[in-house]
């Protein structure tokens, strides 16, 4: 018996995609469960105590020098990976849900089982779009367990590519925005592998520019202090150790070459959530904007 939450196409939407959906499922599981083995294991085979041996080898765990060390490069990996899902979904979704439809033509035999063009297009995304948010929950809070047990590492930091996306609300609504885009071009290409390349890609897209241009959303804190030893020689000790330095340089003697300080512009930890939800709101207006346009171009394909 089916949930009345999906019932009519958002049923048939879940029986005919039921393989990807779980696909997804077992995804999570897997993440879930390997990551939970490894933080258990961080606490079971702790980081050795002394010296190495006399060969050198330090190797205690699966041939990494304590379970807490392979599960960082773990976590390293799947912070990379998070960043795929967004393009995945906006391809699956421009290509075998709306595109492949469009393209056999059994959207049409929907359209005339008592289910409007708008509703079959609602249906869908309502689907993908629950699923989606509902699939990358839950992947962040594996990512977040991980993290916490992988320790205080450099290259695990909250403004690293991968992990800043993984941590946050931002995440959430680049999974939404890949569901409408794909939406979108399903709908504007109505071919099943042209879309779904071009699904994944224009969503990827925007995965980079938002990345590139992140840090300038919102005003930079700046540090500066007195130069030290030569001129040519400067000391940052100033600078907090958990933030990132946008752009750096040193101040010098009107009209000469004598350095009398330093300065940087940089990123504290504090800004971290004014800049995801600056760009969380950036991206849902993208997304709000694509289903927008994918509503408007059915309503012009069905006129």
């Amino acid at each position: 018996m089916s949930s009345p939450l999906l019932r009519g196409p958002r049923w048939v939407d879940v029986k005919v995609h039921r393989s990807a959906l779980r696909a997804g499922l077992g995804l999570v599981v897997l993440a879930a469960v390997v990551t939970g083995f490894f933080s258990w294991a961080t606490h079971a085979y702790p980081e050795p105590v002394g010296a190495c041996t006399s060969d050198g080898s330090c190797d205690t765990f699966l041939g990494f020098a304590s379970a807490r060390t392979l599960l960082y490069e773990l976590m390293k990996n799947y912070s990379m990976g998070m960043l795929l899902i967004p393009v995945l979904i906006g391809a699956f979704v421009a290509g075998p849900v709306v595109a492949r439809e469009m393209e056999s033509g059994t959207h049409k035999l929907a359209w005339t089982q008592s289910t409007t063009p708008t509703r079959w297009l609602m249906s869908k995304l309502t689907v993908f779009a629950v699923t989606s948010v509902a699939g990358g929950l839950a992947l962040m809070a594996v990512f977040w367990l991980g993290r916490s047990r992988a320790g205080d590492v450099w290259n695990l930091s909250w403004a690293d590519r991968g992990v800043y996306e993984s941590i946050g609300p931002v995440f959430v609504a680049y999974c939404l925005l890949g569901v409408m885009v794909g939406a979108l071009v399903g709908l504007l290409v109505r071919r099943t592998l042209v879309a779904l390349t071009v699904g994944g890609l224009v969503t990827g897209v925007v995965l980079l520019i938002m990345g590139s241009v992140r840090w300038h959303l919102f005003p930079v804190a700046t540090v500066s202090g007195p130069a030290s030893g030569t001129s040519t020689s400067y000391t940052m000790h100033e600078t907090p150790m958990d933030s990132i330095i946008v752009d750096m340089g040193v101040r010098k003697a009107a009209g000469g070459t004598k350095v009398t300080g330093w300065y940087a512009d940089i990123h504290p930890h504090s800004h971290f959530w004014y800049v995801q939800f600056i760009e969380t709101g950036i991206v849902l207006a993208l997304t709000a904007a694509a289903a927008y346009a994918a509503f408007r171009v059915l309503r012009r394909r069905t006129a």
